[in-house]
């Protein structure tokens, strides 16, 4: 029960890491459009190997702001109140892109991918598509940086990751399931 008790002062903060990293995610980005363009031309199995790709390039990403984040902290404890404001204001530019592309009434072109590629292509694919995407690493830095504090112990940054990723899984996930076909 101690290890609740030490995480218990940082838990408003925590939640808007997990609200913040929500949003992230199910904002429209390649990733997503990839999941639901080749869960509905491919199926199911094809959309969930993808997804499983770019579940990996998120808990890559998360774990390397991990690290870096505490590394820094460790000896630049005023880095975290800048790295706060450039992260809050990084998750409302996102907030707002997010909403105007919503609004909108673009039509996503469909990714264009052979048919009967293998599991392993469809995983690197969703792989490759996160890790080479930028929002992916300044969302996990801005979630990093609103959901620790530099008192925070270490163990934060990566309790923070793993309920991301659980979040990460069950948006990822949904959006293969919800558009794919039984094929």
């Amino acid at each position: 029960m101690s290890g609740f008790q030490d995480i218990l002062p940082y838990l408003s903060t925590i939640i808007v890491s997990y609200l913040a990293y929500l949003v992230a995610t199910i904002s429209p980005g390649p990733a997503n459009l990839a999941i639901m363009s080749t869960s509905m031309s491919e199926g199911r199995k094809p959309g969930l190997l993808l997804a499983s790709g770019v579940i990996m390039g998120s808990l890559t990403w998360g774990i390397l702001a991990a690290i870096g984040l505490s590394n820094l902290l460790s000896n630049f404890a005023w880095l975290m109140t800048a790295l706060r404001i450039v992260g809050g204001l990084y998750l409302l530019w996102l907030a707002c892109k997010s909403l105007k592309s919503a609004l909108g009434s673009q039509t996503p072109k469909a990714m264009q991918m052979g048919k009967n590629n293998s599991g392993v292509q469809y995983f690197l694919l969703g792989l490759g598509i996160h890790l080479t995407n930028p929002k992916s690493i300044f969302a996990w830095l801005s979630i990093i940086a609103v959901g620790i504090k530099p008192d925070a112990p270490t163990s934060l940054s990566f309790i923070i990751v793993g309920e991301c990723t659980l979040i990460g899984v069950l948006v990822f996930v949904s959006y293969a399931l919800a558009f794919s076909t039984k094929k």
